[in-house]
């Protein structure tokens, strides 16, 4: 089994924000090799609003999650282009090891 360092991403946002297809899209285009997309069903943003849904409302604004890894160089590049391109305010990454 062989390792090779990549660069793990992920990009935090609401459902109705129109950021998701968008992403994709950049993402898609930059050639990123895993991406994934997680729907949370809570969370707590940046301003401590709670972002929620219940049986009785169902809310347009949930968080989602956008994971993407790759080569470390394409990541940075990705990042860059989706900084430019959309009013992204939440972005992460880190280093880890892919293990083949």
């Amino acid at each position: 089994m062989s390792q090779r360092p990549v660069t793990i991403a992920r990009v935090y946002t609401l459902e109705g924000h129109d950021h998701l297809n968008h992403t994709l899209e950049i993402l898609h285009q930059e050639k990123i090799v895993g991406v994934s997309v997680i729907r949370g069903i809570a969370g707590i943003g940046s301003t401590g609003e709670l972002h929620t849904s219940t049986i009785l409302s169902l809310s347009l604004e949930l968080p989602i999650i956008i994971e993407f890894h790759d080569q470390p160089e394409k990541v940075e590049k990705a990042i860059t282009v989706l900084k430019a391109k959309l009013d992204l305010k939440h972005i992460i990454s880190w280093s880890a090891m892919a293990h083949i």
